[in-house]
């Protein structure tokens, strides 16, 4: 059986199991408690878990390092940054901390800590509050980096997330957080660096993640009309990148579209289409193409942010030009 839920709906309730099944995890962020959260995933939680949530002041190093802290006594904490853009403040924690700790100390301490909260644009909320920065972190070895798409998704990859040993960043995309879904009754996890294929084709793949999904499937849609069938690959983890799933999507459908909110330059998309140029090569029928942010900070103008950001019409001119 199966229920339907909203993203947010489906990340409270694996906040919720895992605290049920394991006292070692705790909550730290901002108006995380009574509030509820600024995007209301731990709405209700304080009222379960109260001695176990920590609101905080605002001070994203500063919670980040308590949470680096207290994993290495043992807790797991799951910490919340209001907007992942502030996720600049915390990142000393992260990559000189979180991410060494373990390697530095012979693998005697583990630093199971899950750092989530809110990425990306077409919210009209400026340059501060509409950044994707997957790709900064998906470079440092040692941290994992988790953008799912769907509620079911959500669900399942956090509750891995805060199960496993290592630290993991877990981006949730705004313009998902409404978005429902089904998700099972029962108990489920989903491997971390294991892609999905969301949507099967034969004439081109594209390979994507988190809210370029939903614009990803609606522009195979549209193309579908036109005799143009899509497959969609949902990477769901950007670090371990799923290669085998890629170069097997690219083999069937000869033909390779990287779509990403984020900029292009020293990014996720960079690292596929090196993946299918290193060891895919000989299926391509044409040049792998990419779609991604321009070149800017996220303009607050509405019509300037779609400017700059990934469109579904970009989407389609791009993919009918390679198969042309």
């Amino acid at each position: 059986m199966a229920k339907e839920l909203t993203f947010s709906e489906a990340l409270r309730e694996a906040i919720d199991e895992e605290m049920a099944r394991d006292e070692s995890v705790i909550l730290i962020g901002i108006d995380i408690g009574p509030y509820g959260g600024a995007f209301k995933v731990t709405e209700g939680l304080y009222k379960k878990y109260g001695n176990r949530i920590f609101d905080m002041p605002i001070s994203e190093a500063g919670y980040t390092g308590c949470g680096v802290g207290a994993a290495m006594t043992g807790k797991r904490p799951v910490i919340e940054l209001q907007f992942t853009d502030w996720i600049t403040i915390a990142s000393d924690q992260l990559v000189n901390q979180a991410a060494n700790i373990s390697y530095m100390l012979a693998g005697k301490v583990s630093i199971s800590l899950v750092l989530r909260g809110p990425c990306g644009g077409y919210d009209n909320a400026a340059a501060q509050h509409s950044h994707n920065f997957e790709s900064w972190f998906s470079f440092i070895p040692g941290l994992k980096v988790i953008t799912p798409s769907t509620p079911y998704d959500a669900k399942g990859l956090l509750k891995s997330a805060i199960r496993d040993n290592n630290p993991v960043i877990f981006f949730e995309h705004r313009k998902l957080y409404y978005t429902k879904g089904e998700v099972p009754d029962k108990e489920y996890t989903i491997p971390i660096g294991v892609a999905d294929i969301k949507r099967n084709g034969k004439d081109l793949t594209i390979v994507t993640y988190s809210y370029m999904v939903s614009k990803s499937l609606e522009a195979a849609n549209i193309l579908a009309k036109d005799g143009i069938d899509v497959e969609i690959v949902d990477l769901r983890t950007v670090s371990p990148i799923d290669k085998n799933t890629i170069l097997e999507s690219v083999k069937r459908t000869n033909r390779l579209l990287i779509v990403q909110e984020a900029w292009a330059r020293c990014s996720v998309s960079s690292e596929v289409a090196a993946i299918v140029a290193q060891d895919g090569i000989e299926y391509l029928d044409a040049p792998i193409r990419r779609i991604t942010a321009k070149e800017a900070p996220i303009p607050f103008s509405p019509v300037l942010e779609n400017y700059v950001l990934p469109q579904v019409e970009d989407i389609i001119e791009v993919t009918k030009e390679m198969i042309d």
